[in-house]
């Protein structure tokens, strides 16, 4: 158990202020996950461990400062499920925007934000509304680095029907953080359907287990490989940003 703990604490960023200050990086980037179900093989800081996890993968390829995450987010579609628990769209927002109001004071005034939760849709509004003036903001991965991301890693799911606690994720944390993946994704394949009314009836709708994906497909070299071509990707919102 104990090293689990210690393993769970790399997945925080560990610079000093002596290496901000010397690096003086012009890009933030900021984790957000969230504490939602993810069957009974992956635990409820998944999302957020995917996302720290390609803030690494970043952080360890380009100059950003990279920050702790953000670990509750908008789970309310997994709110039948035990342990779920979320705040409001609005509550996010007000917290980013402190966030980059404090980045902006230290000197720091872009900010790209890593979501680890499809169901965090009021980001793409925030990265809307902050670029009116011109670039300081963007979003990753979108969906074409997620769908770059699959074909390089060789899964056999598509991004809808391996929406949550499937394939992709599996793979991710079987390769980067194994300790938090527990036995019983090889027998939870779970096909969802096209759940038209997700927002509406949530996730228990479609899902008993929690599960609409495809875990017994990932593997490690598959998670590697997805997170190769995620901090390539990268590149592209820099250059967005004009950096």
């Amino acid at each position: 158990m104990a090293d689990d703990k210690r393993s769970a604490v790399n997945l925080l960023p560990t610079a000093t202020s002596t290496d901000v200050l010397e690096r003086q990086p012009r890009v933030a980037v900021l984790p957000i996950g969230s504490f939602e179900q993810h069957g009974q093989y992956l635990p409820l800081i998944t999302d957020t461990a995917v996302a720290c996890i390609v803030g690494q993968e970043i952080a360890a390829a380009y100059p950003v400062h990279l920050l702790p995450p953000i670990t509750i987010s908008c789970s309310h579609e997994h709110a039948a499920f035990p342990g779920t628990v979320s705040i409001s769209a609005k509550t996010l927002l007000a917290v980013i925007d402190d966030i980059r109001a404090s980045l902006a004071r230290s000197g720091v005034d872009k900010l790209v934000i890593i979501n680890g939760h499809g169901g965090n849709y009021v980001l793409s509004n925030v990265v809307q509304e902050a670029n009116v003036d011109g670039p300081t903001m963007s979003l990753f991965p979108l969906g074409p680095d997620w769908s770059r991301a699959r074909e390089r890693g060789g899964l056999v799911s598509d991004r809808h029907g391996d929406m949550h606690a499937g394939e992709i994720e599996t793979s991710i944390l079987l390769h980067a953080a194994p300790y938090l993946v527990r036995d019983g994704f090889a027998d939870a394949d779970h096909d969802g359907g096209d759940r038209p009314f997700l927002l509406v009836r949530g996730m228990s709708e479609y899902t008993k287990s929690g599960v609409i994906g495809f875990p017994s497909q990932a593997t490690a070299d598959k998670g590697k490989a997805v997170l190769e071509s995620l901090q390539s990707s990268f590149a592209q919102h820099l250059e967005a940003l004009g950096e």
